[in-house]
């Protein structure tokens, strides 16, 4: 009999707006708002039975394994925390904390550190794997709700809330969190030809340098908490960035959305030190050289992606510009669809006894 899984994806996303107003403290002092985009980028995660009895955790996608007695909860190692964080509050709040023995896989389109979300984009496949393991009804904002508080409360990585709520509803958004600890996720009704004209002006660059984001919001969460004038201030601009962006969206105007993120990345360098370095700069100011109307770095910055938008008549020229640095372009348009799970497989009662 064919072997039987439980398999998830969530998608990646790029940050149109706002981003950093979504973090700690200023989310809860003044309230932040960020606009995204989910891209056909994804984290895959599969659940099976395991053979060995034990439980077994792969990043397929980095060549790295981890296997242990079946016991809640796991130790934490700093290469699986995150599959484990999730399995171990995933049995504690919907097994009655009892251990299971399975193997979990993970991979990712893209590297870790990309900024476009990948890690947090995987915590919520995840958490939607168990969802479908457990029958648990979670929705959306309840897995992106306790996807957040695995990563930022049970294992302490410091980080905003945009990614994991990205992930679990999928599309152009439009988000606000705070102030205090509420979010709303108000999906946009682009049109069409808009969302069409949007792909075609897009370019979108790996620069070939994984960073680590946590490092880049420390120092954003200190300039916060310290009163930084022009950190605070750049915060607020970058806030006011995001209801201009959903105007510039709403009303089609791609040219608009290109000199919003030209603006938007100017105001996220006076965010922290970290955020652009002088290879970052040179992407940057080769683009533009080559035609981009504007563009920024996707996430908190230090390296990773490079998003652009150009008259997609220059969009050759601008690839080619590019592509005399190390990195790469990657193919990619917006989608819809948020997390979701499936199974597959007939021996539905190796997957149920999982879960017994």
């Amino acid at each position: 009999m064919a072997e039987s899984f439980i398999r998830a994806r969530a998608p990646l996303r790029l940050g149109l707006g706002g981003g950093g107003t979504d973090t700690s403290p200023y989310a809860e002092q003044y309230g932040g708002v960020v606009i995204n985009a989910t891209v056909d980028l994804y984290a895959h995660v599969t659940i099976a039975p395991s053979q060995s009895g034990d439980v077994e955790l792969h990043l397929d996608d980095r060549e790295l394994s981890w296997r242990g007695p079946a016991a809640t909860p796991l130790s934490l190692t700093d290469e699986m925390k995150l599959l484990q964080g999730v399995y171990n509050r995933m049995c504690g709040d919907f097994n009655g904390g009892r251990a299971m023995p399975m193997a979990i896989h993970v991979s990712a389109d893209v590297p870790p550190g990309s900024g476009l979300g990948t890690s947090s984009a995987m915590v919520t496949a995840l958490v939607q794997a168990f969802n479908e393991l457990f029958q648990a009804r979670l929705s959306a904002y309840d897995v992106a709700h306790l996807a957040h508080e695995i990563e930022r409360v049970d294992l302490k990585l410091n980080g905003g809330k945009q990614d994991q709520y990205a992930a679990a509803f999928g599309g152009v958004n439009f988000i606000e969190f705070g102030p205090g600890p509420g979010v709303l996720v108000n999906p946009l009704r682009i049109a069409p030809e808009t969302a069409a004209e949007f792909e075609a002006s897009l370019v979108l660059f790996f620069s070939g340098v994984s960073r680590e984001s946590a490092r880049i919001i420390d120092e954003q969460t200190r300039n916060v908490s310290g009163g930084a004038t022009a950190s605070v201030e750049a915060m607020h601009q970058l806030k006011a960035q995001s209801f201009q962006m959903k105007q510039a969206l709403l009303r089609g105007r791609i040219d608009e959305v290109a000199a919003i993120l030209d603006e938007g990345w100017a105001q996220k360098k006076r965010t922290a030190s970290t955020v652009t370095t002088p290879e970052l700069d040179a992407l940057y100011d080769a683009a533009k050289s080559a035609g981009a109307m504007g563009g920024k770095v996707s996430g908190a910055g230090g390296g990773g992606f490079m998003m652009f938008l150009v008259d997609p008549r220059k969009r050759l020229r601008v690839v080619r510009a590019l592509e005399a640095y190390p990195g790469r372009v990657f193919a990619t348009g917006l989608t819809a669809g948020g997390v979701m799970s499936w199974r597959v497989g007939e021996d539905l009662r190796k997957l149920a006894s999982l879960a017994a």
